[in-house]
């Protein structure tokens, strides 16, 4: 992928987004996870045989994703090699997540900021995997801001390294890792071995995209604030709750998120009903508030902008 083709892909992706009616690869992953899963329920039973069914669905999606991306441009560059460029771009794009995430994230802010909290807790739900029928405005905004930060990592930065270093089809494949995470990798018994895979495999992909994303929100609080304080701590926050999180890769950009906002994140969350505590990262210097939802969002748009601008270095050297 050369330097222009993926600043065009970014700025497809700014402007138009994910249509609902286009045909996205995540969707149609996520199509083929859930066909597979009710085949590979039916057959077998046992935890064993579960987790190896597991473990070839992890293996054989992102392969396939790969294949069918390269397949595309192959047969659209034989046309021409511009219409291979073209379809290349456009695959690109179907990888990042930067206007989506805004999308969400601004029907949450427009529903607390008109006061409206059960429409708030509608919306967040859309983003997050907890239970939100009973946040509060505060527990809402963590919940949003903890999101951005963790989405900036998986659903923009990754996505854009995976691009820089092997195009679209390896930027497929790591959507189609992501989407079995979101989708099969948890932790509940009826999970546990079917996705046991697709959560570990996640973990070694998003490892280094979930530290150049914390490293880039540090970065990005000094254009953000201006101040050298703000950008003090987003680093101090990073270095000493950064591996608090049970994930292995969310405590990063999550620390460093809280420091720059000073606040504080973490805390209880509701999955299913079931409480489930999380260590806390940051310090409450300031109370959660809608405007930390704003400030997160410039946190990592500007983080975002820092990443294209050396990848587009980068390619064209």
């Amino acid at each position: 992928m050369t330097a222009a083709d993926l600043a065009l892909a970014c700025v497809c992706d700014a402007v138009i987004g994910d249509p609902r009616l286009w045909p996205h690869p995540v969707r149609l992953m996520g199509l083929a996870i859930v066909w597979f899963e009710q085949r590979a329920r039916l057959r077998w039973r046992s935890p064993q045989e579960l987790r190896w069914a597991g473990i070839f669905l992890a293996v054989v999606l992102p392969l396939l994703s790969y294949a069918a991306g390269w397949l595309l441009i192959l047969c659209a560059t034989s046309i021409h090699d511009w219409i291979g460029r073209g379809v290349g771009v456009i695959l690109a794009a179907t990888t990042l997540a930067w206007r989506d995430l805004m999308d969400h994230v601004g029907v949450v802010a427009k529903a607390l900021t008109a006061g409206a909290l059960p429409q708030a807790r509608q919306a967040v739900a859309r983003i997050v995997g907890r239970d939100t029928e009973t946040l509060t405005e505060a527990e809402v905004v963590r919940a949003t801001v903890e999101t951005i930060a963790e989405s900036t990592s998986d659903g923009v930065i990754a996505p854009l390294l995976f691009l820089v270093l092997g195009g679209a089809p390896l930027a497929l494949a790591y959507k189609a890792i992501s989407t079995l995470d979101s989708m099969v990798g948890h932790h509940d018994e009826r999970y546990r071995d079917f996705g046991w895979a697709s959560a570990r495999l996640d973990d070694v992909v998003n490892w280094i995209p979930a530290r150049v994303t914390a490293g880039l929100f540090v970065l990005a609080s000094w254009p953000v604030f201006r101040r050298l304080e703000k950008t003090r701590q987003t680093w101090v926050m990073l270095l000493r709750d950064g591996m608090k999180h049970p994930s292995p890769n969310s405590g990063r950009p999550e620390a460093a998120m809280a420091g720059a906002l000073r606040v504080r994140l973490g805390g209880v969350n509701r999955y299913g009903g079931v409480a489930s505590v999380r260590p806390h990262l940051g310090d409450a210097y300031e109370p959660l508030a809608l405007r930390h939802i704003a400030q997160a969002q410039t946190m990592m748009t500007t983080a975002y902008f820092l990443a294209i601008v050396c990848s587009v270095v980068w390619l064209w050297l």
